[in-house]
């Protein structure tokens, strides 16, 4: 098994607004990957139909070889509001994962449990954020599951809680060698855990690629003021602003940039992503310019 997910034209519709556009991927299995974009740019939407919650309006995708089911053992799936019952013990959670998944790893989620320092009698409703975030990846994980898809799992917790809520993906992963795709808004987080990164914007992907490519092919470029049409072969434009007298580009290039009249500055991740996600490209619309690819 070569990818995780593949997607090809795939489009979600609900009635006239498109939550995702003619979305192509093809997601590299045993890789950590980072999705990121703007609110309403569709990435809860890729999710849920990789885990089969939604079904296409147009193009096809396969996850794991085979068309996304809802419920599949398969597949781990922790929501943006990572649920939990309320009314639940802890030791409840497990014992209900157990009984619905045939691959239920039972050491493996009573290892966690003790790693992140959680109560089995305690009720899931007094949990805290960061607490009940580990419980729903714990449930998640102990399927054992060939892709984790996380949505927004940290957004509401708070910096240390984020941090070990990372950590212990990290742990599952090195365990486990699963597939993860996991959306944020949070780059510098993606950047601590991620080795593939996919951007959305306007319900379109705008870039994907592992994470050391996409550094050692986007550069900022400062010099004197011209017009975009003088990038050359082989480079693309993500994004630039204007002075009269200076532009400021951001581009992808597949070669050395060796033009002495351009400072060329490399980008770290939330350089690259926020970029991508201005949109500010030569005809104001976010594509790549005719020409440029």
């Amino acid at each position: 098994m070569t990818s995780a997910l593949i997607a090809d034209g795939l489009t979600k519709r609900y009635g006239r607004r498109s939550a995702l556009n003619d979305c192509t991927l093809d997601i590299p299995a045993g890789h950590v990957v980072g999705l990121v974009g703007p609110n309403g740019a569709g990435k809860s939407t890729l999710l849920q139909l990789a885990c089969g919650l939604l079904d296409p309006t147009a193009g096809r995708i396969e996850v794991l070889g085979a068309r996304p089911v809802s419920g599949s053992p398969q597949v781990g799936f922790v929501a943006q509001d990572t649920p939990v019952y309320a009314g639940l013990t802890v030791a409840d959670h497990l014992r209900m994962g157990a009984h619905l998944n045939p691959s239920w790893d039972a050491a493996l989620a009573e290892r966690r449990i003790a790693q992140v320092g959680l109560d089995p009698k305690q009720k899931a409703g007094k949990l805290s954020g960061g607490q009940r975030a580990q419980l729903a990846l714990t449930v998640a994980a102990a399927k054992r599951p060939n892709l984790l898809l996380l949505d927004e799992p940290v957004a509401a917790l708070d910096p240390l809680a984020r941090r070990n809520f990372l950590q212990g993906l990290m742990e599952l992963t090195a365990e486990q060698g699963m597939s993860i795709v996991m959306s944020s808004h949070l780059v510098a987080d993606l950047e601590r855990v991620c080795d593939h990164l996919i951007v959305l914007v306007a319900s379109r992907v705008r870039v994907a690629g592992d994470v050391d490519d996409l550094l050692a092919t986007h550069h900022r470029l400062v010099g004197r003021r011209r017009d975009t049409t003088e990038l050359g072969v082989g480079r693309a434009l993500v994004e630039q602003s204007h002075t009269e007298v200076q532009s400021t580009l951001v581009v992808r290039s597949t070669a050395p940039i060796v033009d002495p009249s351009w400072q060329v500055d490399r980008l770290d991740l939330e350089d690259i992503v926020l970029a991508y996600m201005s949109g500010a490209t030569g005809d104001g619309t976010g594509r790549v310019l005719e020409g440029q690819r």
